[in-house]
């Protein structure tokens, strides 16, 4: 499919879906190489990295993944060094989970690199087809959640916290874009 292939089909919709679907993982698997983690790996420390410091449970509401899943993923990335657990000063009894801050530079220059080239690209759009790339890119990222969290074995109600958070401001976790300015 190319750029020039696209219609307002059902048939285009998913085909275009699977291309940026493929995409993405793609870029993330080679970003997580570069690091020597897996791509679940990486985006959970994305997790820690944007979130702050957060239980293994809280880390779990956030990849839907269940204790024992998260417990080999933050071995992993303790081990790798991304990662540390230190006891709550607070709660003794609460371990949390902290992101070591050390990003290697090449992983910085991939996301430079990408955000660069978006931003070249972003340019070409009107406010409000920038408004409107917004809207899909949110709904569909809310539609990946509820589809997500569909196929978990645990069910979910409405407001979950594994529910990923755009109207955060950035630093408190992911957020939509301000397209007003464009």
């Amino acid at each position: 499919m190319t750029e020039n292939d696209v219609t307002a089909t059902p048939i285009a919709g998913q085909a275009l879906g699977a291309m940026l679907s493929d995409a993405v993982i793609m870029f993330h698997e080679a970003v997580a190489a570069r690091r020597n983690l897996s791509a679940a790996d990486h985006k959970a420390l994305g997790i820690i990295e944007r979130n702050g410091p957060m239980t293994a449970s809280e880390l779990a509401k956030h990849t839907g993944l269940t204790a024992g899943a998260i417990t080999g993923l933050v071995d992993r990335l303790i081990a790798a060094g991304y990662v540390s657990r230190e006891h709550d000063r607070a709660d003794r009894r609460r371990v949390i989970l902290s992101a070591s801050g050390e990003q290697a530079s090449d992983v910085l220059e991939a996301f430079a690199a990408l955000s660069a080239s978006q931003s070249d690209f972003a340019d070409r759009y009107t406010p409000d087809e920038a408004a409107a790339i917004v809207d899909w890119v949110t709904r569909i990222s809310h539609d990946l959640a509820e589809q997500t969290r569909r196929l978990g074995t645990r069910s979910v109600s409405p407001g979950d916290p594994r529910e990923p958070d755009y109207s955060r401001e950035p630093g408190e976790g992911a957020s939509r874009p301000d397209v007003s300015a464009q």
